[in-house]
């Protein structure tokens, strides 16, 4: 709402950092249809992984978590949720999927939220669709366990106003394509988690709408690569940049810019991350095989089959057991103990 008052984007100084990113951003974005063509089996067992991280990511930063069996048991639909993160884990995944098939036929709206919110929570019982119903204030909480109020939202009896108004007038810039599409989208973000509209969800919420906006303007790393994964990695500089892009935007004299830089950064790390994948698994007998390769060369320290399963998983624990026996047996791996709980080195 703020972000998008006449000429507020337009006059942001542009870094000569942030054209590098937007400019690497769409070199990627020009090798999506040649990977699809090139490896569409390669890219099928990434968007499994993908779908199954993307939820587990993103639910994890809000504290709601599950085991990663039951996560992918959830996202193949091969049972049904026994608590409540189960159910909002299932919530989400029927958003993500509903994005996934059918983002270029859902129209950006003020009800778009809504729906989002309405199935997220669809599994909880009577808890989605309707902007918040009281003031809620977003909380640090201090390593001695004293809060303190980091940003105070649009309150609640203003929400269905400020939503009407973020969404009007980002249509209209959207529309006339004045200006670069991934600084409006990040704009857009940032809007909706300074208005803060629900009184639960909106970290999520923001995501998917991220995710489907990157869609609509033709970058689909996110089918692929989980951006919740790199957001959850990297959510110590996530909050700093809001805090840093959400003070002064009440009176409309934010910057946008630290929350460009760190959210298209993340966007140009999931491509990066995109290109090596699919460049490791086409070059190995095996995407399943690659795949765990890759996530053992970029763990530092011991790890354990459970951190590879949570890494990997639509690989089977077995086969995970399989690569592991061979490295060792290749001496490139070390098996620190016995036991299923025993640790492993790289040599």
């Amino acid at each position: 709402m703020k972000s998008f008052e006449t000429g507020f984007i337009e006059g942001q100084p542009v870094t000569q950092g942030l054209i590098k990113t937007i400019r690497a951003i769409g070199e990627y974005k020009g090798k999506q249809e040649l990977f699809k063509e090139q490896a569409p089996q390669v890219l099928e067992t990434l968007r499994q992984t993908a779908v199954i991280q993307s939820a587990e990511a993103s639910n994890r930063i809000e504290g709601v978590i599950a085991p990663i069996e039951r996560i992918k048991e959830l996202i193949d639909e091969k049972t049904t949720p026994a608590n409540r993160s189960e159910q909002e884990i299932a919530g989400y995944r029927d958003v993500l999927n509903a994005i996934h098939v059918n983002y270029a036929h859902i129209t950006l709206t003020t009800n778009t939220p809504l729906n989002f919110h309405r199935d997220l929570y669809r599994y909880v019982g009577g808890k989605g669709s309707c902007w918040k119903a009281l003031d809620n204030d977003i909380i640090k909480v201090n390593p001695d366990g004293t809060t303190e109020v980091r940003f105070k939202p649009v309150p609640a009896c203003e929400t269905p106003e400020a939503m009407e108004n973020l969404h009007d007038r980002f249509n209209k810039l959207w529309h006339s394509e004045r200006v670069e599409p991934l600084l409006l989208i990040q704009s857009y973000v940032l809007d909706f988690l300074c208005i803060h509209p629900f009184d639960d969800g909106n970290g999520r919420i923001a995501r998917l709408l991220e995710l489907l906006l990157l869609y609509k303007a033709g970058f689909e790393v996110g089918r692929y690569i989980s951006v919740e994964q790199i957001i959850e990695r990297s959510k110590e500089s996530y909050y700093d940049a809001l805090y840093k892009s959400s003070q002064g935007w009440h009176e409309g004299k934010h910057s946008l810019i630290p929350w460009w830089e760190y959210s298209l950064g993340v966007v140009l790390d999931a491509y990066k991350e995109f290109e090596r994948r699919v460049g490791l698994v086409t070059t190995s007998k095996g995407a399943k095989t690659a795949m765990v390769l890759d996530a053992i060369s970029n763990i530092h320290g011991e790890f354990s089959v459970k951190n590879l399963q949570e890494l990997c998983p639509t690989v089977g624990i077995d086969h995970i057991r399989k690569i592991l026996r061979r490295e060792r047996e290749a001496g490139r791996l070390e098996c620190l103990g016995r036991g299923p709980d025993s640790r492993w080195t790289k040599k």
